[in-house]
């Protein structure tokens, strides 16, 4: 960064605060879990008050524990909220891709369609449906590779409710009680307290 400025200060003092207040979080894997690969992929479009450049942010569980996550933002600027959750789409798609490639290499096959799941009805739509595409000729063709995935049966794509996407965590600011929901939604639990994960063992 080569210009911070205060707001800056106070948004890594928060994260210091919270990183010292929750020691314990961590990540359970629990010793029995089914064989599925799920992902939740988030975006918020126009975020950077600079560049108004979208943010994109996924994440992805097999067997119900957090493999990978990211956060990150868009390389161009998107027109629209469904062009930034479209693109988010497309950076899932292709994560899940190489995901399913080194399981295979593991041996571990059999996991398609992975369940791809958004809270943006319009970006849904634009996968769904061909027509559609003509009025969406903005996006970059590259973002198309969602739909080439779900037509070949790697991925599908299914709606999640705003409060219940996991994915939130990585693209907005939370309240307090947003956050502990989504935190448990994706495994991550405070291991100095053994009630939180009574029965994950």
């Amino acid at each position: 960064m080569h210009a911070p400025k205060e707001s800056h200060m106070e948004a890594a003092l928060r994260v210091l605060k919270y990183l010292k207040r929750e020691p314990g979080l961590g990540i359970l894997m629990p010793s029995h879990s089914n064989l599925k690969l799920e992902a939740y992929c988030d975006s918020d479009w126009a975020k950077c008050p600079m560049t108004r450049r979208s943010l994109t942010g996924y994440c992805i569980k097999f067997g119900g524990s957090l493999i990978s996550w990211k956060t990150k933002k868009q390389a161009t600027i998107s027109k629209s909220s469904a062009e930034a959750e479209y693109r988010a789409m497309a950076s899932t798609t292709c994560e899940v891709i190489w995901i399913l490639g080194l399981l295979k290499d593991l041996g571990v096959e059999g996991l398609n369609p992975v369940s791809l799941r958004s809270d943006n009805k319009a970006a849904l739509h634009i996968v769904a449906n061909p027509i559609y595409h003509e009025r969406t000729k903005h996006i970059e063709i590259y973002c198309h590779l969602v739909r080439e995935k779900i037509q070949r049966g790697i991925i599908k794509t299914t709606y999640i409710q705003t409060k219940e996407q996991p994915a939130h965590i990585f693209t907005k600011s939370l309240g307090k009680d947003q956050h502990k929901y989504l935190l448990s939604k994706l495994g991550v639990l405070n291991l100095y307290n053994t009630s939180s994960f009574e029965g994950e063992c």
